[in-house]
């Protein structure tokens, strides 16, 4: 997708949707990063009301929103069925660049999720059936002991999705960009929409 007039100058301030400012900025994130471009912080909240963050991969995106799978087991898991929010952060430091995103949270059609868990390497779907993720483990051995029964149990064949393992996507109504300036003196414009996929997004640009 090529970049539109107003960002070749560089400007980004000037987009005028964050779809494809997104895109440009990922894949320059690519070329630079050291390790895990697609690497981002997700924020949720439990029971309490508590913020609870980690880091994730973000596995998908287009314009319905942004990917990633796990157990639905996990704690975030167990704090997205109960509070469908999140909020994310991408952090680029080699190009002292982030992207924000928020928004509300649906999953991902059982077909998406069996074609992403296909696209795994083998010994991380076994893992996805022997980790019991985010629970106490009384020591290494026992998940060494549970990815072995895992392996035997499908030593022939495919290794099948695991009926607590899929994907969440985050449906934005906000995405800001921050780019670093001297002095503190940065770049930030947001984006934001009333409704997950519906009306114009409204860009504002932002104090530092």
């Amino acid at each position: 997708m090529e970049a539109p007039e107003e960002l070749k100058s560089g400007d980004f301030t000037a987009a005028s949707e964050p779809f494809r400012l997104f895109e440009e900025w990922f894949a320059e994130a690519k070329e630079s990063e050291p390790n895990d471009p697609n690497a981002m912080a997700l924020a949720t909240v439990d029971a309490d009301g508590l913020p609870d963050v980690r880091m994730v991969l973000l596995n998908a995106r287009d314009e319905r929103g942004f990917v990633f799978f796990t157990n639905t087991d996990s704690a975030k898991g167990r704090e997205l069925a109960a509070v469908p929010k999140a909020a994310v952060v991408f952090h680029w430091k080699s190009l002292r660049r982030q992207i924000r995103v928020r928004g509300p949270v649906e999953t991902v059609s059982d077909a998406e999720a069996d074609a992403y868990f296909a696209t795994r390497p083998r010994l991380s779907q076994i893992g996805a059936w022997a980790s019991q993720q985010s629970r106490p483990l009384e020591g290494r051995f026992a998940l060494e002991g549970a990815i072995a029964k895992v392996t035997a149990q499908y030593a022939l064949g495919s290794v099948p999705r695991p009926p607590h393992w899929t994907g969440f996507r985050i449906r934005p109504l906000q995405v800001e960009f921050w780019h670093d300036r001297p002095f503190r003196l940065h770049d930030r414009v947001v984006f934001r929409r009333e409704a997950p996929g519906e009306g114009e997004w409204i860009r504002t640009r932002l104090f530092p």
